[in-house]
């Protein structure tokens, strides 16, 4: 009986819609893209869906990728958003699996971070639907975000550049600013 009430414990303790880890301890939602990482075709493809071409960083024991994963991504509203606007696909912080930039430079997913500017994870890095000849991931990003948020900042952040909030020159925290004061 003890052990049946420990195991009922455990079930309930742990998040309902967490995503498996894979082989490399990074999680993998349904909604990630398995592609060759080789961003021209990834963003073509992105573009053929419909879709903006998210690029996410995450790193094996993060603590912080696991708390996106458990708490974040699982929410309605924001599952919905990246099911239904983006075309995701992970990069590890520190892989060796190869990876193709814009530009035609290919180097492992570790090299692409060092050479994108990224440090931390999980870190977010949103693509335009046209990447201009001769231009990097991290130079044509429309916006990159490190860290961990809220729901309230992740559905901002995905509505925001779904939306283009980007080009009307209204500054992301404006545009959260807004979105809490009208939520309340």
């Amino acid at each position: 009986m003890r052990l049946l009430t420990l195991a009922a414990a455990l079930a309930f303790a742990l998040p309902a819609h967490a995503a498996e880890l894979g082989d490399d301890g990074l999680h993998k939602p349904d909604w990630l893209r398995d592609t060759f990482k080789d961003l021209r075709e990834d963003l073509s493809e992105a573009n053929a869906e419909g879709k903006r071409l998210l690029v996410t960083f995450e790193q094996r024991g993060c603590i912080y990728c696991t708390k996106m994963h458990e708490e974040i991504y699982p929410d309605p509203e924001i599952d919905a958003l990246i099911r239904n606007h983006y075309f995701v696909v992970q990069m590890n912080l520190f892989g060796d699996t190869e990876v193709t930039d814009f530009d035609g430079t290919v180097m492992t997913e570790k090299e692409a971070a060092q050479r994108w500017g990224v440090m931390f994870t999980p870190t977010l890095m949103f693509l335009p639907e046209e990447v201009p000849d001769g231009k990097t991931a991290a130079e044509a990003a429309v916006a990159t975000m490190p860290g961990a948020f809220g729901k309230g900042t992740t559905a901002a952040l995905l509505t925001w550049v779904r939306d283009h909030g980007y080009e009307s020159g209204e500054h992301f925290q404006k545009f959260v600013a807004e979105r809490m004061n009208a939520s309340n």
